[in-house]
């Protein structure tokens, strides 16, 4: 009798640039290049898209998210039907986002302790518990490619004591999690940083994560509201104590500013609703800045976005047409936008990856700010 082994989950360093990394998280799925930008997919779907024009902007690895799916139409609905990359028609890696951050905005719908978190649905009122282990349970029969653990995710600014308290029980969901998760080759269950912006706790958070020997590690908690600054400066209080062999994944961000920001600190990985939601409000992210096609200067431009773009959303529709669209509320002007958008966040850590390999990152994110700076003015 023969027997095959599933392929390992394995991250490859091919070159870095001070921080900045680009590498390889290859997976059964599919290749992973980093840095990446994960589109999301909240419910199954990124909004706007067939999956074949989410491939075909370069994208390796989609987002869906464990609140939306086991409220509807359900986790072990979806294992029933064959899993989530069958239904959806993406047969290359997935990673779930928890549920925990979707949870824990409910605020007055939810109630928590050690166990895990009970919570009504915001689609019904029916009532529902989230502990670590149902976490990862219902990320196995979505067929997730990476699992994220469940963690606490709080509301900043906070008591130091809120935050440290958050972290902790974070850290015991964490084991508890890795527990849930076994041994389930050819996928990753990675934890999650939590401390708020102070430095001590990130780093408690960072090293004690690192002692589970996890497949990765993301940095959580940011991207809600707080400066750029305090962003930054948490990623730098964080990342010397995050494994350097494994990937890192920032949560939740961001502009395409603080992609570039967060790349030169060492991150790999970025999800963000910011490029498909922006296009459904008439803002299109080009390597000219960021254009409001609702503004009235469009309304004759016979030029498209960018003529030199692979994307035929940003390539071959006139200014004046994207903009006529816009105006008219036609579900078009968001479809295209969306295209257009999530192209260009595509081509932005495409760009990352050929800087950091050619050892010319702080070139690129110069050269990429003077073309936003040129458009603007």
């Amino acid at each position: 009798m023969t027997t095959t082994s599933m392929p390992r989950v394995t991250f490859t360093l091919h070159a870095t640039d001070g921080a900045a990394r680009s590498g390889v998280l290859a997976m059964p799925r599919g290749d992973i290049r980093t840095p990446t930008f994960m589109p999301v997919g909240t419910a199954g779907t990124v909004k706007g898209l067939y999956m074949e024009q989410v491939r075909a902007t370069g994208a390796d690895i989609i987002l869906g998210n464990t609140y939306h799916l086991m409220l509807r139409p359900g986790a072990e609905r979806v294992a029933r039907l064959g899993g989530l990359h069958e239904m959806a028609r993406w047969p290359y890696p997935i990673l779930t986002d928890s549920g925990g951050f979707q949870v824990m905005s409910l605020s007055a719908l939810r109630k928590i302790n050690e166990k895990g978190v009970i919570f009504q649905s915001h689609i019904d009122g029916s009532k529902h518990e989230l502990t670590p282990e149902r976490s990862v349970e219902i990320q196995l029969l979505l067929d997730s490619d990476i699992i994220m653990q469940l963690d606490e995710c709080i509301r900043l600014p906070a008591p130091e004591r809120e935050v440290e308290r958050a972290m902790r029980l974070s850290l015991r969901w964490a084991e508890r999690s890795k527990a849930a998760f076994g041994n389930q080759p050819g996928r990753a269950l990675f934890g999650i940083v939590q401390g708020g912006t102070l430095p001590h706790l990130r780093r408690e958070s960072a090293e004690a994560l690192a002692a589970l020997d996890l497949p990765g590690y993301a940095i959580g908690g940011l991207a809600v509201g707080e400066p750029q600054a305090e962003m930054l400066a948490t990623i730098e209080a964080t990342e010397p104590y995050l494994p350097r062999e494994k990937p890192r994944y920032l949560m939740g961000v961001g502009t395409p500013d603080d992609i570039l920001e967060a790349i030169r600190r060492g991150v790999d990985m970025f999800d963000c609703v910011m490029p498909t939601r922006a296009g459904r409000h008439g803002t299109a992210y080009t390597r000219h800045g960021k254009l409001n096609l609702r503004n009235a200067r469009y309304a004759e431009e016979k030029r498209p976005m960018d003529e030199t773009s692979s994307c035929p959303a940003a390539r071959d529709y006139s200014l004046a047409y994207l903009h006529h669209l816009t105006k008219s509320g036609e579900m078009l002007g968001q479809m295209l936008l969306t295209w257009n958008n999530i192209a260009y966040y595509q081509q932005l850590v495409a760009g990352a990856r050929a800087a950091i390999a050619a050892g010319r990152y702080a070139d690129y994110v110069m050269e990429t700010r003077e073309g936003w700076a040129r458009g603007a003015s």
